[in-house]
Parts: C-alpha cells; sequence; structure tokens
C-alpha cells in the first residue's frame, strides 16, 4: 500500500547509520538479549547511538513493545506548534516505514487537545531516534508521535490524562515512551547529582515534583515536559513503580567529564 505523507529521517547518517543493514546491526548489538516485560512507560535518551544507544538499548530490552505507541518527545527546535501531533502517513527510517496510528492519534489529538502539526516534527530528532529500537522490538509497530514545547505544568497534566483517556478507549496495549537527555554542558559530578533529584522524582511516580525539580533548580533536562506528560498519563492508567534502569553520560565514551550530557533508562509499570 502506497502511504502519501511521509515524515522523512533527519538525522541518519549522524546520531545512527544512514544504511539499513548497518543499523540493525547496530541496534541488535545495543538491545543485546532481551526477555522484556508489560510496562506502561520507558524513559529513554536521544542523543547520538554512539553516546546513549547502550542506555536506550537496556530500558528497551527490559520491556514488551506492544503493537501501538505512544511517543512523546521535546522541541529542541523552536518551529511549530507547542502541542504538535503528526496524525496521519508514516514515518521512515532506513530501509523501512513505522505506519503512524492514525485511530489512536485522532483519538489523542482530540482528548488531549493538540494540533496536527508537522512543522515542529520536521527536523526533531528526539523521537526519531527511538523509532528503530521500537522497531527491531516490534516489526508491527505502529505510532502517535508527539512533539511538545514549553508547556506550564497544569497543561502537562491536562495532556496526560487527555492521553490516558483515550488509551483507556483503545483495544489492545499501549506503550508510552517519554524521549529526553538530562543536565548538558556541565561537569559530570555536577550532572550527576542535579539529575538524581530529578530521576528520584521519576521513580517515586511524582510528575508535579518532577516538574517543580527541574524549574526550581534549573536542571537542563530537554525532556521533562514529555516525562512529566507521560508520568500523569502513566499514574492515570495505574502506574505503580518505575525503576532507573541505568544512568550515565557522555564521558563515558568521550573521556571528557568536565562538560558531559547525563542520559539514563527507565521502566514504568
Amino acid at each position: 500500500m502506497k502511504v502519501e505523507l511521509v515524515r522523512e529521517p533527519a538525522v541518519a547518517g549522524r546520531f545512527y547509520p544512514a544504511r539499513a543493514s548497518e543499523l540493525r546491526r547496530e541496534i541488535d548489538g545495543l538491545l543485546g538479549p532481551s526477555a522484556g516485560s508489560p510496562a506502561l512507560a520507558v524513559v529513554g535518551p536521544h542523543a547520538g547511538y554512539v553516546y546513549s544507544g547502550a542506555i536506550a538499548g537496556e530500558a528497551y530490552a527490559r520491556v514488551e513493545v506492544p503493537m501501538r505507541v505512544i511517543l512523546l518527545g521535546p522541541n529542541h527546535t523552536g518551529m511549530g506548534a507547542r502541542r504538535a501531533l503528526w496524525a496521519r502517513g508514516a514515518w521512515k527510517i532506513p530501509g523501512d516505514l513505522v505506519p503512524i496510528d492514525e485511530q489512536l492519534a485522532e483519538r489523542v489529538r482530540r482528548m488531549a487537545d493538540l494540533e496536527d502539526d508537522h512543522r515542529a516534527h520536521q527536523q526533531e530528532h528526539s523521537l526519531e531516534v527511538h523509532l528503530p529500537f521500537l522497531r527491531a522490538r516490534q516489526p508491527h509497530v505502529s505510532l502517535v508521535p508527539i512533539c511538545l514545547g514549553p508547556l506550564e505544568l497544569e497543561e502537562c497534566r491536562s495532556i496526560g490524562h487527555g492521553i490516558a483517556s483515550a488509551v483507556r478507549e483503545t483495544d489492545g496495549e499501549v506503550l508510552l515512551v517519554a524521549s529526553t537527555d538530562m543536565s548538558h554542558y556541565i561537569s559530570a559530578e555536577a550532572a550527576r547529582e542535579r539529575d538524581q533529584m530529578a530521576l528520584a522524582r521519576v521513580q517515586e511516580l511524582d510528575p508535579e515534583g518532577l516538574y517543580r525539580t527541574v524549574t526550581r533548580h534549573d536542571i537542563s533536562m530537554c525532556g521533562f515536559i514529555p516525562t512529566t506528560v507521560a508520568l500523569f498519563a502513566a499514574l492515570e492508567l495505574g502506574a505503580e513503580h518505575a525503576e532507573l534502569v541505568r544512568y550515565g553520560n557522555s564521558g563515558d565514551v568521550s573521556g571528557d567529564y568536565q562538560r558531559v550530557v547525563g542520559y539514563a533508562g527507565l521502566v514504568v509499570s
């Protein structure tokens, strides 16, 4: 079947391999042996695979990925709507197309009051880098991509509750994925100290606390908005536990611990 509306990759060949065969080999290596359990949400990083791929892979290896995924990420470019949904068509990755679940996307758009807007997604990397992991764990996965700009806490709560309502009206399992890196361009010691404050709120299933901690302490966690939204949604869907799978930073690869970016993988169930 021909897909009329296709979102082309923005960072293939930079953040991850542009050749399908190379990408699959790298993803297989990053996932390793996978024996996942059902989960409500995953929180994972979105840097180049050389830096954060192992952490993302370890998180994805822990979960069963169902056929429907709602993927939430931050808007790094500043383009487009603050509450931007891509509602139709498919997203291309090297060698494959990941279809949009158009029925679920329309339900989410309506219940979470989102805008069907492509500009926010066109050059944004934070969702794209998750797709090869999702496709590897679930070959039949379909997607609802959401890109979020700056939002107030009550907006996060409202969107999260709307997403949860849409999920409850959907037959079958739906996985939420929140895309975020942690502290940016500070020492590894300072990053760990700040990131632990934010991660503690995630592990306590405390979206309001996460939002207030990040804003009060000026933690440069770029995806704290989508993570807050995902936590509100997961709680509405019955979340009881959040586990930190792995934490690290770019210095673990580069050897430069004076100016790092932090990464974390978590599973919410």
